[in-house]
């Protein structure tokens, strides 16, 4: 066994020293790599109200060395070579996630770990997005009596399918709708990887947390343990395109706002909801309304703009809120999350004080911190992006 690993160390270590720095390898020049890697799900471009195109997606890497591995770079790459966007090591550190976990974010891999990275790359209005990536990965790695040797490999390759065509209506009708925790570099949704059923699963990847500024750029006024009291309680949530009923909840109590609650079994988090088959392969969730209100059950058909139920406070939720997303399958946490477009509505205002000041002004009634649009342009088929505030038209 001694002289087996000690084989192994001593390929590795060729392979650092003389393969790593190329960025690609031939078929007839294999050779042992300190990283294996591969793309979770092919990246979907989504246009967004800022103008630009979005790609969020995940790479995952494992250490199958008896090294220790310490990152320091990655850089994405089109399918000519060109660097589209690059992560330092703060970056890295920022994003890449041991065993794929969120709060258990590190720069380095043991023996035998994997992790995953959180990409975004944004691609400029004026740029067509690529069809094709890879990963550029800098490191070292270094051991018990093992001097560091660092390495660059190109890892992952992956399709980019087409800019997403999926269009559709707004899931609420009125003004002063926040985008809370969308994308695309908010951390809730985004990295809301679940290991389920022996795989992962990312259905909330472009989840948004809707609620609603008032006047006042509150979203809460008096007492906030009284779900009435929330500017978005009680609002119609409606059907955002033709489709058929596969799944309700109707039965469920609101929960107290200020807190999560505890011990909820997991077919509860999404509270009373509907998931609504939209057609060719895509599934929209609308969860956490209030008891009694939803209006429809399972097989029903629906027309785009039909009264689905109200706004509440069931299931996993802190305070009053509708989540929407859209997902490849009928589990609203078995499914991977696709991106969509919302056909027109007008962003009004954008919380420039980042999540922080959004979770403050949720918990404690305090005004947003808000840059407002005298007049706002009407915007068409394109994703809101996180913490806009935006008007529906009615």
């Amino acid at each position: 066994m001694k002289q087996r690993t000690a084989a192994f160390l001593a390929s590795i270590t060729v392979a650092v020293t003389a393969v790593m720095a190329a960025a690609t390898t031939s078929a007839s020049d294999i050779q042992l790599t300190p990283l294996v890697a591969d793309v979770l799900w092919a990246p979907q471009p989504v246009r967004g109200s800022d103008g630009h195109s979005h790609l969020v997606y995940e790479l995952r890497l494992a250490n199958p060395t008896p090294l220790a591995i310490s990152l320091e770079k990655v850089e994405v790459l089109d399918g000519g070579g060109a660097i589209v966007a690059t992560l330092g090591k703060d970056a890295v550190g920022q994003r890449f996630s041991i065993g794929g976990r969120r709060g258990a974010e590190a720069t380095s891999l043991a023996v035998g770990q994997f992790g995953v990275l959180f990409l975004h790359v944004p691609i400029e209005s004026t740029q067509i997005p690529p069809t094709a990536l890879t990963h550029r990965v800098s490191g070292s790695l270094a051991g018990p009596n093992v001097p560091s040797r660092s390495f660059t490999l190109t890892v992952g390759p992956t399709r980019v399918a087409d800019e997403t065509r999926l269009v559709l209506g707004p899931p609420l009708v009125g003004e002063g709708y926040l985008a809370g925790d969308g994308c695309c570099d908010s951390i809730r949704h985004v990295r809301a990887l679940l290991p389920l059923d022996g795989r992962f699963a990312l259905a909330q990847r472009f989840a948004i947390d809707w609620e609603q500024v008032g006047a006042d750029r509150r979203l809460v006024k008096g007492d906030l343990k009284k779900v009435e009291n929330y500017n978005i309680f009680g609002k119609d949530v409606i059907a955002v395109a033709d489709g058929t009923v596969v799944a309700t909840r109707n039965d469920l109590p609101e929960q107290v706002p200020g807190a999560l609650p505890e011990g909820l079994p997991v077919d509860e988090a999404d509270g009373n909801f509907v998931v609504l088959d939209i057609g060719n392969g895509a599934y929209a969730l609308f969860a956490h309304m209030q008891p009694g209100s939803v209006r429809v059950t399972a097989g029903a058909k629906v027309k785009r703009g039909d009264v689905l139920g109200k706004v509440g406070n069931t299931g996993n939720t802190s305070a009053p809120h509708l989540h929407f997303h859209v997902m490849d399958g009928p589990s609203p946490l078995l499914s991977n999350g696709i991106p969509y477009v919302i056909d027109r509505f007008r962003t009004v205002a954008v919380a420039t004080a980042g999540t922080a000041d959004f979770d403050k002004a949720e918990a404690t009634g305090s005004p947003l911190t808000l840059a407002t649009q005298d007049r706002p342009p009407a915007l068409q088929r394109v994703l809101p992006m996180d913490l806009t505030v935006v008007d529906f038209p009615k």
